[in-house]
This record gives C-alpha cells, structure tokens and sequence, in this order.
C-alpha cells in the first residue's frame, strides 16, 4: 500500500495531527514509544522531548554506522517530521569515544549529546536520566535510528519500508554477518548451515533483554540483531565451588577466578549456574546502574506492591533495559526484568 508523498517543504508546513493520522494509517506509529513505562506512544500526548540513541552497547550489538549506512536524507526527513510532534528538543546521543556516522553527526534541528562508557551507557533511558529525567507526569517519546529512517521515507516516498539490516552472531554462529531482512522475516535461513553446534538459544535481539524464538523464529519488531548462544540446560557438580576461569563472572567468589584475567574472551551460554533464593542486598545493582535509582529497593518495593515507594525511588526513569545487568549480576536469580514489568504495569494502571 502506499500513502500520501510530501516534499521537504511540504514537510515543513505539516502540522501535528496530519503527521500523526499518516504515521498512524501507515503503521509506522508503534516505532514511537513512551516513556515512563516503555509503551507505545499515546498519539493525544505531546512530549516534552524525544530521544533518539544513536549507538548500541549491548552484548553482540551490531555496529550503527554498518546499519544505517547512506540514510542521512532519510535520518534528516524524520527528524523533521518528529519536531513537529514535542513541545521541546529533538535529543539524538552518541558514543563519545566512537566514531560518530555522518547520518547521526549532521543532522540538524537536534540536540548532540556524548556518552562514553560501557553497557548500559547505550540504553535511552539511562541517557535520559543524565540529560533531562523523567518525574510524576513528564511524557518523553524515544525512536531508534531505523524507525527515524523509516518516518522519513514514508512521508517522502509513500511507502512503509520494513527492510533492515540484521547482524548474526554469537559463538556458535560459524560466519557472524549482515543480512538484508525484513521486519518479522524468517530466522531459519540465516542459521541452517551457519551453526557449531545444533544445541543452541536463538535470540532474536540482544542476550540480555532479546526473546527467544527457536530456530523456526521471525525477527522481532524492535531487533537489529540476532544472538545465537549454547543452551545451558545443564547441572554442574557442585556447582559454583567447583574452580573454574572459565565462566564469566561479576563476583569475586570462591572458585569462579575469571576475574584473575578480565580481559580474556570467553563463551558465555544460557545457565543461570544458580537457582532463586533470596533476596541478598549486596550493593552490585548499584554498580551496573549508572542512574541516581536505588534498584535493589525499587525492586523490594514493586514485590511488596508499594507504589508511593515505587515511585519514589524512580520507577518512572527505567523499563527493563535499563536493568538487565542486574538481572545478570544478581545472586539471587531473580527475574528482575519480569518484577520491574509487573511494577509498571502496577504503577500505569493505579
């Protein structure tokens, strides 16, 4: 189907509710999503602002400047497009240590602002945080690069371009590359023929915050990347007392040395090594969580359904992203992605 065409100065004479019935009719509106609680955006809304990362930190991340190679115009015909909508700034965050990609480094009409740091310093919500955070009533919309790129074909070509680049990799991928896919496309012919082992997890998206399909999966709405690790459905004898170097470890525990060589390269497969227990108050949440939020109380308080204390200790700066890595560090093995949905869920509909 196609829809309607605009020139760049027909573009600049738009107003909001045209904008938002073609981006609506089209089907290109889910690519907007708001924050707090990380929905899709409500179309009645104005934002206060509209964040834009433009570098991936996660685990196997594919590299921006590959993805969104030669769609400056495009970039810029969405920003256009998105100011229209927000009451304040266009935000588009780079990677300060990195090379920035001129579709990103030129834009116009936005604000360019620099992170540097690793995981989670790629998150939009943590950059949010640093930059302008959210309180009790703030709305802020967030769109990755390849949903800009795709506002701005839409409204100067007329079509819902789904296509996308998409990375494989992971360890038992035998060639990790880039594909040219579509939104929702079969996984299956990016794997046959292409595994180590057939024993593996197929995620689409990253380890940490990624779904997994199976090998018979599609790709994820949201997915640039798909991650493929051994499948940890094992037992271990004695499990964590056993020395080993091999597993990665955040603790500096008996019998796991990895930390003797923080620089080696390892394999890291789906085994939790652990089973839940309770709920150990260490302090290393705090050290993967580069925002002013107490992420071991926010989530005692979502367990004991406290929404005062919820939203008093940030519920409204975070959706799960933002938190995998404690999920990751945490000794107890709890879900806390799971826990801090359930918060938010509790929060949206009080």
């Amino acid at each position: 189907e196609s829809f309607k065409k605009y020139s760049v100065s027909d573009i600049n004479n738009l107003a909001a509710p045209e904008i938002k019935d073609q981006l609506l009719k089209a089907g290109v509106w889910p690519t907007i999503v708001q924050r707090p609680f990380g929905v899709i955006a409500d179309p009645a809304a104005t934002p206060k602002a509209i964040h834009i990362s433009a570098f991936d930190t996660h685990p196997l991340a594919p590299d921006y400047s590959v993805l969104f190679k030669g769609q400056d115009q495009y970039f810029q015909v969405g920003i256009d497009v998105l100011k229209k909508l927000t009451s304040g700034t266009v935000h588009v965050n780079t990677h300060a240590t990195s090379e920035i990609s001129t579709v990103f480094s030129q834009a116009k009409g936005v604000d360019l602002n620099k992170f540097s740091g690793p995981h989670p310093a790629g998150c939009v919500g943590v950059q949010i945080h640093h930059i302008d955070p959210i309180n009790k009533g703030d709305i802020v919309w967030t769109i990755g690069p390849l949903g800009v790129i795709q506002i701005g074909k839409l409204f100067l070509n007329g079509v819902y371009d789904t296509s996308r680049l998409l990375a494989v990799a992971g360890s038992e991928v035998k060639n990790p590359q880039y594909y040219k896919t579509y939104t929702g496309a079969s996984v299956k012919k990016f794997i046959e023929g292409n595994l180590n082992q057939e024993h593996v997890r197929v995620i689409s998206g990253n380890p940490l915050t990624g779904t997994a399909i199976g090998k018979d999966g599609h790709v994820g709405f949201f997915d640039h990347h798909l991650s493929v690790l051994p499948e940890g459905d094992y037992y271990e004898f004695l499990g964590w007392i056993t020395p080993s170097a091999k597993k990665i470890s955040f603790h500096r525990a008996l019998g796991l040395l990895s930390f003797l060589s923080p620089n080696k390269e390892r394999v890291a497969d789906t085994n939790t090594h652990g089973e839940p227990r309770a709920f150990v108050q260490t302090g290393v949440f705090e050290q993967v969580t580069p925002m002013d939020v107490l992420p071991t109380h926010l989530l005692k308080s979502i367990l004991a359904e406290d929404i005062d204390e919820m939203e008093a200790l940030g519920i409204y700066e975070v959706i799960e992203e933002d938190l995998a890595l404690c999920e990751f560090v945490d000794v107890s093995k709890h879900k806390v992605q799971e826990i801090l949905r359930e918060g938010l869920e509790l929060v949206q509909n009080s």
